[in-house]
């Protein structure tokens, strides 16, 4: 290749499987919540990597972490533990509910363990008759097979063969939807406390409660999928600490390793007795790499100061999207909670997300959607005010220049 860059945008087409459709620009470098791509220009990072970077890019505490861990000890088999994890995983245990922890790569592989778990916890308590699994419409729990089914938009699930059986779907914040599916039979019921993919949708309060108190009536097991809410996202260390309910199994990822591949299901003493030697495995789970960033993550974020500073930055991003949409009225709502936020798009913009994350790019800004017809923020938990009044002057000529045509 003659190109100054070695490798380009057309690269990837060239070489990559074709399921994403990535942006022009390839980013090369961040720091903080700005980034910058192959020709230098730069972007204001509001999307995070999905509810990833967590302490923005390249944080000084977490490159001294993998730095540090990296010049020591890189990965052994589970024939052996090693001390990050094991820091970890006491961390996890003294700032939650729960007393064991199951350390994987990703947060479908942290919900993978968390479905085997709860249907080898009813087999062995309850006998092989109980083994339905209920989650909700729109949700989103990972891509494979058994969390991709378990998942409620058929667009994932649909067209690679027979599915998992016994997963049925409710309507997420409809309490008489799971009542009319739950019974005696199920072992699980799945759910985010906030809805993520399915469009930024908060559980109201009587419905999470409800699922609780029909869990306990039943003996099914709660799994509270925390990928995208936890590590500080809603202002709480877990969101289930913003409600009135504790789950039996709780997933993490996606901020736990502020950007290094990490992810945990953690669960009680009597329930993780299921999984005996054997019973359940990752190559990689519990790698100290991984392990020794997540470290560094959580004490950074599980803290006054970060955790409360989630609730300031809330507010500075619904003031400016309130003064966007004052001038241009292209939002119905701004739903979610923390640093998880979607602005809906009213009426007259239905379906058209991307095209407004598409004028964000070349502004200099990037966002997420969450469907077609929501603009998904995630931004780091510790960005600056001055990259969020900057990010909101760029988007408000990214309005402007959609809904001018």
């Amino acid at each position: 290749m003659t190109d100054q860059h070695p490798v380009s945008r057309e690269t990837f087409d060239e070489v990559m499987a074709p399921n994403y459709a990535p942006a022009a620009m390839i980013p090369v470098r961040g720091e903080g919540s700005r980034v910058w791509d192959q020709d230098g220009r730069e972007y204001i990072d509001l999307a995070g990597g999905i509810a990833v970077n967590c302490l923005g890019h390249c944080h000084p505490v977490l490159t001294e972490a993998l730095q540090q861990q990296g010049n020591q000890l890189w990965h052994l088999s589970n024939v052996y533990t090693n001390e990050p994890a094991l820091k970890l995983a006491q961390q996890l245990v003294d700032a939650t509910f729960a007393e064991k922890v199951f350390f994987a790569n990703s947060g479908a592989e942290a919900n993978e363990a968390a479905l085997k778990l709860a249907r080898r916890f009813a087999l062995e308590n309850f006998g092989e008759d109980k083994d339905q699994i209920i989650s909700f419409k729109d949700g989103f729990h990972g891509r494979t097979f058994f969390t991709v089914t378990v998942g409620g938009q058929t667009a994932y699930s649909d067209g690679f063969g027979p599915k998992p059986g016994a997963i049925e779907h409710g309507v997420f914040n409809d309490l008489s939807s799971l009542q009319a599916l739950i019974s005696d039979r199920t072992c699980a019921v799945m759910v985010e406390p906030l809805q993520g993919e399915g469009g930024v949708i908060p559980a109201t309060a009587e419905f999470i409660n409800g699922v609780r108190a029909l869990c306990n009536k039943h003996n099914a097991l709660l799994i509270f999928d925390e990928v995208q809410t936890g590590v500080g996202r809603t202002g709480d260390l877990y969101a289930y600490m913003g409600t009135d309910v504790v789950p039996d199994i709780l997933t993490t990822a996606k901020s736990l390793g502020g950007g290094f591949p990490i992810a945990a299901m953690l669960t009680t003493t009597k329930i993780a007795s299921s999984l005996k030697v054997g019973t359940h495995g990752s190559t990689y789970g519990g790698n100290p790499l991984a392990c020794a960033v997540a470290s560094a993550v959580l004490s950074e974020v599980n803290n006054e100061t970060t955790l409360s500073g989630v609730a300031q930055r809330e507010q500075w991003f619904r003031d400016a999207l309130e003064a966007i949409n004052q001038k241009h009225h292209v939002f119905a709502e701004v739903r979610g909670q923390g640093l998880l936020l979607g602005a809906v798009l009213s009426e007259q913009y239905q379906g058209r997300a991307r095209d407004f994350l598409v004028a964000a790019v070349a502004e200099g800004v990037m966002m997420l959607v969450a469907g077609a017809n929501v603009i998904r923020f995630a931004p780091a938990l510790n960005i600056e005010k001055a990259d969020i009044d900057e990010a909101f002057a760029r988007i408000e000529r990214a309005v402007a220049a959609v809904v001018n045509g």
